[in-house]
């Protein structure tokens, strides 16, 4: 996706390795300088990641759609995932939602909900969660460039990647916004959502943006059985196939890491140019 990310006097971005294993990394930035001061009611983009991984839902044990379950009422949303929940003035442009679905029925029976500047109950309510994503009677393999599905549900075992973008019909507000989803018609299901809402707003904000830490953002993946157990008879030649890979590897092993620290070095350097020369650029084109 593509938004607009204005910046007034500075601009910086930080990609962070929360992982076991180093990685390289390349990337382009492009950026326009203007001499005028941006306005002061400028809207600025926000993005912000969110994760439930087991929503507290009342009725795993029961068929979705069952007329039981539908006759449960949800007037104001409690309970509901939320997407977003700000204070301030902007206008709401889009999300991305992942849904693990673990009942083996349908998920998304669920209405979306925005309550604007305080309201006790929604303004916009919606009637399912695949209508807020246009699609209808369940999620379609579709992708256009304002909705769409990047994952289907029946290709990944319940997993359910979507994108609804608010380019032409953004959802303003002036004081507050909160935009949620029902997890299941009245909140029924115990999934695993996770979101990225999109929106712009005036600063300075008056809601901190967060996100949880890495052990609570590792998605849930299958796992295969261990392969632990008695090793077989080994021939001289297995034996001894053993023992090169190890002698190569303790010979391989500091050879890779001064390559890692060679790059390492490398890239802080770089990015010590990079800023260096966005500087003199900045300088020379305030004269």
């Amino acid at each position: 996706c593509y938004f607009p990310m204005p910046f007034d006097r500075k601009a910086r971005i930080d990609i962070i390795n929360e992982g076991d294993l180093p990685f390289i990394l390349y990337f382009n930035i492009d950026y326009e300088m203007y001499r005028d001061r941006l306005p002061a009611d400028t809207a600025y983009f926000h993005a912000c990641w969110n994760r439930t991984a087991r929503c507290a839902g009342w009725g795993d044990d029961l068929q979705v759609n069952a007329p039981e379950v539908n006759g449960v009422r949800n007037l104001k949303g409690e309970n509901n995932y939320t997407l977003l929940d700000v204070k301030g003035t902007g206008h709401y442009v889009g999300c991305n939602l992942t849904v693990h679905h673990y009942q083996g029925s349908w998920w998304g029976e669920g209405n979306d909900m925005f309550f604007i500047d305080g309201e006790e109950y929604p303004s916009l309510n919606g009637t399912g969660t695949e209508d807020y994503f246009n699609n209808a009677w369940g999620m379609q393999r579709n992708s256009f460039p304002f909705f769409g599905t990047i994952v289907h549900e029946a290709d990944s075992d319940g997993v359910q990647v979507s994108y609804r973008f608010h380019i032409t019909d953004p959802v303003r507000f002036s004081k507050s916004l909160r935009v949620s989803i029902e997890h299941g018609h009245a909140n029924q299901l115990s999934d695993d959502w996770s979101s990225t809402a999109y929106w712009y707003q005036t600063m300075p904000d008056e809601t901190p943006l967060h996100i949880l830490p890495v052990a609570q953002r590792i998605p849930d993946v299958p796992t295969y059985a261990t392969r632990d157990g008695d090793m077989p008879s080994l021939t001289d030649d297995m034996r001894e196939a053993r023992e090169s890979y190890k002698r190569r590897w303790k010979a391989y092993r500091p050879l890779r890491q001064e390559q890692f620290r060679l790059k390492e070095e490398k890239t802080a350097r770089e990015s010590e140019l990079n800023t260096q020369f966005a500087a003199e650029q900045r300088r020379a084109f305030d004269r």
